[in-house]
């Protein structure tokens, strides 16, 4: 999960970064916090994307094939 302190952590040491560069334990720190929030990002998108139902303008249920095997194996939506 993405919490309030971690981005506070990651904008601080970008912008101390700017201004007057980062030691290597802060570089280290950097990269970490990056990873664990492109995780937890990457994550969430994937959730909410697995969670969709695509339609067309006529009200069709036009969700691609890949999508509703997906939603189906972990039992998202009552597919008929």
């Amino acid at each position: 999960m993405i919490s309030d302190e971690m981005i506070n952590r990651i904008n601080e040491l970008a912008n101390k970064k700017k201004e007057q560069g980062l030691t290597e334990d802060e570089k280290k720190e950097q990269e970490k916090l990056r990873k664990e929030y492109l995780q937890a990002f990457r994550g969430g998108m994937k959730k909410h994307i697995e969670g969709m139902k695509v339609v067309d303008p006529e009200g069709k249920d036009v969700t691609p094939e890949k999508l509703k095997k997906i939603q189906k194996e972990k039992g998202l939506h009552d597919r008929k």
